[in-house]
């Protein structure tokens, strides 16, 4: 059984042309086997898509439908012309007498030609991210010949019009297709699509007017910046044609992990152990930071995963340039392996401890915790 066209192409009744053709540039967008490589069934989906548009938008077959449907199409002879499907540019070609359906022209035409852009890595410390660098970066390029300054002519030689295609760069062809004539645009064969042709080639580039070559680049690393984040610079990828502007060049930055760092945001996080005995009586701990080592007090009676703050010793923003905080997680180490002497002092020591020492002092207790993070 058929479907409905209306319900292919998800239009109402009442649809106008324009609903119509939009709906149907909409599917050809996501089934035309050019465009959707992931669908096995895209083919035979598309062809439906076709076939409904071929009935919604003529207005006569689109009254039998309304009358009589698919039986009535057939009863008049109506057979779908859509038989077989070239390159999605035919497509839209043929059902819409050219264009891109994505905004552009089909083909590389006689304009300008913007270059390509280009994506290089480099990896930093987290130190290095957090103070800024610069670093070395090394990439392939197309590059506008500097012999011929881009023109594919030799120095001196002059530069004719192409006699194919008349200084368009373009040239026109009709083919027969299951809609009827069809009449394409393509790149002149004769001058590549310039519309000019150099009557001496540069002897540099052979006349491409674009040479490839090693580039060496410095680059500025932001403080603050993060894992995986870009450096987008402007102008310095491939090279365009016909007077494009060149591409743009993105570096990519890996942060290598510290292993005395968790970075969250803008803030470190650091852990430091620290045994019992010592929680109990309080202490002063070194702590590492981004700028070398740091003092910091332990109160007594710390418990396991009190967090204390050092402030201003993370990272730094990206747009404000105000470090945030680097905070240092309390692990309390209950000690192992003890010896005769270490066992009788505790067990000395636990016999005086009472229901006092193992009070809250108003700080929320871990059962408390446990209960808050299950809600």
């Amino acid at each position: 059984m058929k479907r409905d066209p209306y319900e292919v192409l998800g239009v109402a009744r009442d649809a106008d042309e324009t609903q119509i053709k939009k709906a149907f540039r909409k599917l050809a967008r996501e089934l035309h086997p050019d465009v959707n490589r992931h669908d096995p069934d895209a083919e035979e989906k598309f062809k439906e898509a076709a076939e409904a548009y071929e009935i919604l938008s003529d207005a006569e077959r689109r009254q039998i439908f309304d009358r009589y449907g698919h039986e009535g199409l057939g009863a008049r002879g109506f057979e779908s012309g859509f038989q077989g499907f070239g390159s999605f540019a035919d497509i839209f070609d043929a059902f819409f007498g050219g264009g891109d359906p994505f905004g552009g022209a089909f083909g590389r035409g006689g304009g300008a030609i913007q270059g390509g852009d280009v994506a290089v890595s480099v990896d930093i410390s987290l130190a290095d991210a957090a103070r800024g660098t610069e670093v070395e970066v090394e990439y392939d390029a197309v590059t506008a010949c500097e012999h011929c300054h881009g023109n594919g002519a030799e120095p001196g030689t002059p530069i004719d019009t192409c006699e194919r295609c008349g200084g368009t760069g373009q040239l026109r062809s009709v083919t027969r297709t299951a809609f009827g004539q069809l009449m394409r645009t393509h790149p002149c064969d004769a001058c590549n699509g310039e519309g000019k042709i150099a009557r001496t080639p540069c002897s540099e580039c052979s006349g491409r007017g674009r040479v490839a070559r090693r580039v060496q680049l410095g680059v500025e690393v932001p403080p603050g910046i993060a894992d995986e984040q870009r450096i987008r610079l402007t102008g310095r990828g491939h090279a365009g044609e016909r007077g494009g502007h060149p591409g743009d060049l993105y570096v990519v930055v890996r942060v290598a992990p510290d292993e005395r760092f968790v970075r969250d945001g803008n803030d470190l996080v650091t852990v430091v152990d620290l045994p019992a005995p010592q929680a109990a009586l309080g202490t002063r701990i070194s702590v590492p930071t981004l700028d070398g080592e740091e003092e910091l007090e332990v109160e007594p009676g710390t418990q396991p995963g009190t967090v204390l703050t050092l402030r201003g010793k993370g990272m730094p923003s990206l747009r404000r340039g105000r470090r945030g905080d680097q905070r240092v997680v309390v692990n309390v180490v209950i000690p192992r392996k003890l010896t005769a002497e270490q066992r009788d002092l505790l067990e000395q020591f636990a016999a005086t401890l009472g229901e006092n020492n193992l009070q809250q002092d108003g700080d929320e207790s871990l059962f408390a915790r446990v209960k808050r993070a299950l809600r």
